[in-house]
């Protein structure tokens, strides 16, 4: 790459599970055309209207392990008895010609890649991390009550998690309190703003 060239930023966006990383982040790419989606890589079955390649790339446990020891992985881990990755070269494509991306992933993804970006310099200098912090734990609940698509156990566990997550807040760059939906993308586009504005 060029000195010349600018490199897009890289925006790391991370919550516990139900705290609304998804629906910000679908709100912040509806608003803003000059960021895009980095598309997750996903073994779990599709919700109802989700689309393969739009909203995740729905791999088979096989496909997803060979693609992982091909060493194609930015990150993934095991969420939930399903694996989620983030392809290098889905994200790196979009960097290399000044894109800014968005990457929406759990505290676990989000650790990987604050790792890797220590190893690699043009992820070091792309990368901005921002942690969505929930509101309260009860509205916490009723929103993970409220997808209707976790078992009692998998809810009760997630909720445990919750705890583990909420530790790993000061270890990203930037801490997002939630709010309503338009001031939380209001509070994501300064940030984006402001790390385009950094000299260094």
């Amino acid at each position: 790459m060029g000195n010349d060239a600018k490199l897009g930023l890289l925006i790391v966006l991370s919550a516990p599970s139900g705290a609304g990383k998804t629906t910000l982040g679908d709100n912040l790419l509806g608003k803003r055309k000059d960021i895009v989606r980095a598309v997750t890589c996903t073994t779990r079955k599709p919700r109802p209207g989700e689309q393969h390649g739009v909203h995740y790339y729905f791999f088979s446990l096989e496909e997803f392990g060979k693609r992982v020891d091909a060493g194609e992985f930015l990150e993934h881990a095991n969420v939930y008895e399903n694996r989620y990755g983030t392809l290098k070269s889905e994200v790196l494509n979009k960097l290399r010609v000044g894109q800014d991306v968005l990457l929406t992933i759990d505290v676990q993804g989000a650790a990987t890649v604050r790792k890797l970006a220590k190893t690699d310099p043009e992820l070091d200098k792309a990368l901005v991390t921002v942690f969505l912090t929930p509101p309260t734990r009860k509205e916490l609940e009723e929103r993970l009550n409220g997808r209707g698509t976790e078992t009692p156990e998998v809810l009760a566990r997630r909720l445990r998690e919750v705890e583990e997550e909420l530790k790993q807040a000061p270890q990203f760059d930037y801490l997002l309190l939630s709010e309503t939906r338009e001031k939380d993308v209001a509070a994501l586009e300064e940030i984006i703003t402001a790390e385009r504005r950094r000299t260094k």
